[in-house]
């Protein structure tokens, strides 16, 4: 997956009735999650991948 034109990768993990998805930029070592239900894995991935690529430009303005 793509964050600023960079590759970024996904992980899921099922913890009970819940979906946690995790992304890390390989380059900064950044990573965030994000949990929802079980049966909205694209739309975490999305979520996750925003979170991403929001944390990166926050940390890139120094704010």
């Amino acid at each position: 997956m793509a964050v600023r034109g960079r590759e970024a990768l996904i992980e899921f993990q099922r913890v009970g009735a819940y979906l946690k998805a995790t992304a890390i930029d390989p380059e900064t070592l950044v990573e965030v999650s994000s949990v929802g239900p079980s049966n909205a894995r694209e739309q975490l991935r999305r979520t996750v991948l925003a979170k991403l690529e929001y944390v990166l430009s926050k940390r890139a303005t120094g704010s």
